[in-house]
């Protein structure tokens, strides 16, 4: 069973394209194109399901045209909609240089003046054009740190930590 802290958001399956069994994915991040895997993950009714991808095609920037295995009709394709799609952890290599953000979520921030754990990321808030990491404290406390690389010293990804220099204030 697939659990949430193995993969990662990047994307909503829309509406279905076509009586083939296509569907139109809207996406966040093109690590499905950047990396060599077979399948992506989709929740359907709050399970976490692979399917595997039979071909793809962009349409723009952020739309792909996508066909799974044994989707073969519009039927089938219009019970993926609005499914959110996840891609698995383990295989974001630890030096793709195009970390994305939606995969920093559940790392734990580390304050790099006294390497103590600041909370969890548990959102981000990318509304604004100041992107936020939507942190959770150990007592429960929500945070809002502003995701600039001016305060990030280090991420670790194995460890799934990412190490920031604050300003002081900031999270008081």
């Amino acid at each position: 069973m697939i659990t949430r802290e193995e993969v990662y958001r990047i994307g909503r399956i829309g509406k279905a394209h076509g009586v083939k069994g296509d569907v139109s994915f809207h996406f966040d991040d093109d690590i499905f194109d950047r990396t060599d895997t077979d399948y992506l993950v989709l929740e359907v009714d709050g399970i976490l399901v692979p399917f595997f991808i039979e071909e793809y095609r962009f349409r723009n920037d952020s739309t792909a045209i996508i066909k799974f295995e044994g989707i073969d009709s519009e039927e089938q394709a219009r019970e993926l909609t609005h499914s959110d799609v996840f891609f698995p952890r383990n295989m974001v290599a630890a030096d793709d240089e195009e970390l994305s953000l939606d995969m920093l979520v559940d790392f734990c921030i580390v304050s790099d003046d006294d390497n103590k754990a600041i909370g969890k990321i548990v959102g981000i808030d990318d509304s604004t054009v100041n992107i936020l990491f939507e942190v959770e404290t150990a007592e429960g406390e929500e945070l809002l740190i502003p995701a600039v690389d001016e305060f990030i010293t280090a991420i670790d990804t194995e460890k799934k930590t990412i190490t920031m220099k604050l300003p002081e204030g900031l999270i008081e």
